[in-house]
């Protein structure tokens, strides 16, 4: 037994907590990236997007691997200001406000959008018109980014930043080793803690991230069939 473990009996039981909690934040971590580019594969495909699709590096540290889904999720924000833009230049005013009128029809709200994609691309999907709105009629999206990316960056920037991505699969003393290494061992109820505070509200916003995303891709899904 460690002389650590001697002097802080409570340290083998925080070091398993360590290790679920981490599993957590990389499961969470995980399925963002999956969903992330779900949504680009749709952007690309039916408005003429060119956002390059992501992956997890399970080589990276957490930060390079936050980092990953900030840039994408910045670049997913831009096109849809873009977007947004282009509707309102090529819109009359009165169009352009009934994209945003929870009043209107969405059928007609597709009509005018996929008028617009139409002239932007020359040659717009079927699905274009339905993708626009969903994605500048409601905010649901890009709310739901904006608080995934600002609890990215924090959790970037914590004592778990550092921290790598592929220890999954190995053994609890290779898992503990690589968690720790840059940190003292008696540090372990600080990054507990620090585990606990992001993982609770990332899991959330993920969720609500994940789902505003599951009801684009499905509604393509749906209609493609």
């Amino acid at each position: 037994m460690a002389l650590s473990d001697l002097l802080y009996p409570d340290n083998p039981k925080r070091r398993q907590e360590v290790i679920r909690l981490h599993q957590e934040l990389l499961d969470c971590m995980l399925v963002n990236f999956h969903a992330t580019d779900e949504l680009i594969t749709v952007l690309n495909e039916h408005l003429g997007c060119t956002i390059g699709q992501i992956k997890m590096e399970k080589g990276g540290t957490i930060k390079e691997n936050c980092d990953i889904i900030i840039q994408a999720m910045s670049e997913i924000q831009r096109e849809v200001w873009k977007i947004d833009k282009e509707m309102k230049e090529m819109l009359e005013p009165m169009l352009y406000q009934k994209l945003y009128d929870i009043k209107e029809p969405e059928v007609e709200k597709i009509a005018i959008a996929h008028k617009v994609f139409s002239i932007v691309l020359g040659e717009a999907t079927s699905i274009a018109g339905m993708v626009a709105v969903k994605l500048i009629g409601s905010n649901i999206i890009i709310v739901a980014v904006n608080k995934l990316v600002t609890l990215l960056a924090q959790i970037g920037a914590s004592v778990l930043g550092g921290i790598g991505i592929a220890i999954l699969g190995l053994g609890i003393d290779v898992i503990l080793q690589a968690i720790l290494g840059a940190v003292e061992r008696d540090q372990l109820l600080a990054i507990v803690k620090s585990y606990e505070e992001h993982l609770a509200e990332f899991k959330a916003a993920s969720e609500k991230y994940q789902r505003a995303i599951t009801e684009v891709t499905s509604m393509v899904k749906c209609k493609i069939k």
